[in-house]
């Protein structure tokens, strides 16, 4: 588990201030230490994607196809250059990334967006 951390955040003072505004931007509360979430993998219009913290989000889709009475199966690397810069809890979680309003950047992600995760990783709790 990564120690808690947010890109742009120059000290950990910064980081708690930044966590907190970005929480009251996606509309949601700011989690206890112990609860704060690092990285999620969630399935996204037949894809499986991963948000972590600090990184851009990557994904997965891999297709099934019976040919001449076997599976082929075919996975593709598919990547985003929306980079995450928090992750809130919650069902959905939310998370909130350096797309458009936070900067200029587009994004085919709303910002924030939901998902529900099928694997959480969490920060360490020091």
């Amino acid at each position: 588990m990564p120690a808690f951390f947010l890109p742009r955040a120059a000290d950990a003072d910064q980081a708690e201030r930044l966590y907190e505004a970005l929480a009251e931007f996606a509309g949601c509360e700011p989690a206890p230490r112990a609860e704060r979430i690092a990285a999620v993998v969630f399935d996204h219009d037949g894809a499986r994607w991963t948000a972590a913290v600090g990184e851009e989000l990557t994904g997965t889709r891999t297709t099934r196809q019976l040919r001449r009475g076997e599976v082929l199966e075919h996975t593709v690397e598919l990547t985003s250059p929306t980079r995450v810069l928090a992750i809130y809890p919650g069902t959905p979680c939310t998370v909130v990334t350096d797309a458009a309003p936070i900067t200029g950047a587009q994004s085919e992600w709303a910002n924030p967006f939901t998902a529900t995760p099928s694997e959480v990783t969490l920060f360490d709790r020091a």
